[in-house]
């Protein structure tokens, strides 16, 4: 069996068995979100996925009801494409907590049992972000995008693009079974020390 098969496989037996065992965490999330504020209880939003099919990513909402209305009147932290800002006053008190423990992507665990996204890569963006180096997007989009990648535990506090592009194409250049357990391990550490936000 080919290494994308075997990763492919443990991608869908590990989201399956974790949706299992945290369901209940997951429908506590999703009362807690309904009581809290107006609105939906998923954030659903149409990302890039594999050779850039695009695919709708879920996550549980962390902001207010119609956030993406009053984003052009924030300015992104970031120096590319990516919006990334710290503080976003659009993040409800409960979102600013689901996403300081990482809660808020519990539910891309169904876009991994779909196969739409595997367990560690890239992380999911709009077309619209990848603009500005065409051999990044390449590189990115040749792979499965994941729930966390080498991004997520030693760039994430950065607002430097250029981190970000160098973290994606150091993951697919270097993609193993070995990789992928020891960034899984990495975030778990990451989680339990709080660290980004």
């Amino acid at each position: 069996m080919r290494q994308g098969a075997i990763k492919a496989t443990i991608d869908r037996v590990v989201s399956l068995l974790l949706i299992f065992f945290l369901f209940p965490l997951m429908l506590i999330i999703a009362t807690v979100i309904k009581l809290d504020s107006r609105g939906p209880v998923f954030f659903l939003q149409r990302r890039c996925g594999l050779a850039g099919e695009e695919f709708l990513m879920y996550k549980f909402r962390t902001m207010i009801l119609g956030a993406d209305g009053f984003k052009d009147t924030l300015l992104s932290e970031t120096d590319g494409p990516v919006f990334k800002i710290r503080n976003d006053p659009r993040v409800t008190d409960i979102g600013r907590f689901l996403r300081r423990w990482s809660l808020d992507e519990l539910p891309q665990l169904l876009n991994v049992l779909k196969g739409q996204m595997s367990l560690v890569g890239p992380r999911p963006l709009e077309s619209v972000e990848m603009h500005g180096d065409d051999h990044w997007r390449q590189v990115r989009l040749s792979v499965k995008p994941g729930i966390t990648g080498l991004w997520q535990i030693h760039g994430r506090d950065s607002c430097r693009f250029s981190d970000w592009v160098k973290y994606d194409l150091e993951y697919v250049q270097n993609m193993s079974l070995v990789l992928d357990l020891k960034i899984l391990l990495a975030t778990t550490k990451a989680i339990i020390r709080k660290k980004g936000t």
